[in-house]
C-alpha cells in the first residue's frame, strides 16, 4: 500500500469567508441546492450522460448500482476514485458531480456508488437501506478493485459517505482492499449526538431529512408491499421517531442507542486506521458537533482540517459556487497517486 507523509491539522483554519457565505446556513443549503446543480452541470456538460452504469456484486446477494467515468487527459490514468454521497442524496447530488468533474480533469477515473435504497435503485434490494450497512459497501469497493484493478484505489465521501468512507477504510486492511487515501468532509462521528443537533438546529433541517425519507419509504413499499406497510410510520412523523421505528422493526438492534453506536466513529474508533486520511469539517456545521472531534484520536496516518466557516457540505468560495474542498481533494489524491 502506498502512503504519505502527513500534517496533523488539528485547529488549523483554512477557509473564512465573510458577507452571507460566512453564514453555516448559507453554506449548508447552497451546498446540494439546486442552483448549484446547475453551476455543475455548466462546468462538467454530460459528465452524468457520458459514464457507464455498473451492478455490482457485492456479496450475500445484495446488489448496488454505480456509474463509471474514465478519465481522457492522460495516457494512464492515475487512479481510480470511490466516490460516496451522502444520506438521501444521489450519484447526481451537485457535490458529488464537481468532485467527479475536477477529479476527472485530473486524471483519475471516478466510480460514483449508491448506497442501497438510494436513487433509481430500490428495486435492487429487497431489505431497507440503514447505516450500519458496511458490509455491502466494503463489497462493493472490493468489487470495483477486483474489476478494474486501478493502479491506486481511493475513497472520498460527504456527511453519511464521509462516515461510511472511514469504515471502509477502517476495514480495509481486513477485507482485502488496497486503498490508498481515504477523503471525508463532514461525517457524522458520533450519530445519537448528530441527531440531536438536528432536533435543535433550525427546522428546515429535520424537514428536509424527513423529507427525503418518506420520499424513499413510501416507493420501497410500492416495490414491495407485501413486506413493508409504512403506513403508520407517515403520520406527522420526526426523524427520531422514524428511526426509532426503523431500527425495532428491520435491523438487529434492539435499541436505538445501539444501532447508533453501530456505524459510530467517535472517540478511539478510528485509533488503529492504516489508510492514510483526510478529514475536514467546519466549526460552524449546524448539524455535526464540532465538540465530537476534539475528542477524535486518529493515527498518524491521519488529519483532520478544522475550519472557521463551510458549514454543512459547503465551503462555497464565491458566488460562482465553485468549493474549497474541490482543491483540497485534487490535491491530497494527486499526492496520494505519486
Amino acid at each position: 500500500m502506498s502512503t504519505i507523509g502527513i500534517r496533523s491539522l488539528h485547529g488549523h483554519t483554512t477557509f473564512r469567508r465573510r458577507g452571507p457565505l460566512a453564514n453555516a446556513h448559507v453554506q449548508s443549503l447552497l451546498a446540494s441546492s439546486g442552483l448549484r446543480r446547475a453551476a455543475a452541470r455548466m462546468r462538467f456538460p454530460g459528465l452524468h450522460e457520458s459514464s457507464s452504469e455498473q451492478i455490482l456484486d457485492c456479496g450475500e446477494g445484495v446488489r448496488l448500482q454505480g456509474f463509471l467515468s474514465v478519465q481522457s487527459v492522460r495516457p494512464a490514468s492515475r487512479g481510480m476514485v470511490v466516490l460516496l454521497h451522502g444520506w438521501e442524496g444521489s450519484v447526481q447530488s451537485s457535490y458529488l458531480m464537481v468532485s467527479a468533474g475536477r477529479l476527472l480533469a485530473a486524471g483519475f477515473d471516478v466510480f460514483r456508488l449508491h448506497f442501497r435504497d438510494h436513487g433509481d435503485t430500490h428495486h435492487l434490494n429487497e431489505g431497507l437501506f440503514h447505516s450500519c450497512r458496511l458490509d455491502e459497501v466494503v463489497g462493493a469497493v472490493k468489487a470495483v478493485q477486483q474489476r478494474y484493478s486501478p493502479r491506486k484505489l481511493a475513497i472520498a465521501g460527504f456527511s453519511l459517505g464521509g462516515n461510511f468512507a472511514l469504515r471502509v477504510a477502517n476495514r480495509a486492511p481486513q477485507a482485502g482492499v488496497d486503498l490508498a487515501y481515504a477523503f471525508a468532509v463532514c461525517p457524522p462521528l458520533d450519530p445519537a449526538a448528530s441527531l440531536r443537533q438536528i432536533e435543535i438546529a433550525p427546522w428546515v433541517y429535520e424537514r428536509y431529512f424527513i423529507a427525503k425519507w418518506v420520499e424513499s419509504l413510501r416507493r420501497k413499499q410500492s416495490l414491495y408491499p407485501h413486506l413493508y406497510d409504512f403506513s403508520a410510520w407517515l403520520r406527522k412523523p420526526t426523524l427520531r421517531d422514524l428511526t426509532a421505528r426503523m431500527v425495532e422493526g428491520y435491523t438487529k438492534y434492539e435499541r436505538l442507542e445501539d444501532y447508533f453506536n453501530g456505524y459510530s466513529i467517535a472517540g478511539d474508533r478510528l485509533a488503529q486506521l492504516a489508510v492514510p486520511a483526510t478529514i475536514v469539517t467546519a466549526t460552524d456545521d449546524p448539524v455535526i458537533p464540532i465538540v465530537d472531534y476534539h475528542d477524535l484520536k486518529l493515527p498518524e496516518c491521519a488529519e483532520i482540517i478544522l475550519t472557521d466557516h463551510g458549514g454543512h457540505c459547503g465551503f462555497i468560495e464565491d458566488w460562482r459556487l465553485k468549493s474549497w474542498i474541490e482543491d483540497l481533494l485534487v490535491e491530497r489524491l494527486t499526492q496520494a497517486a505519486e
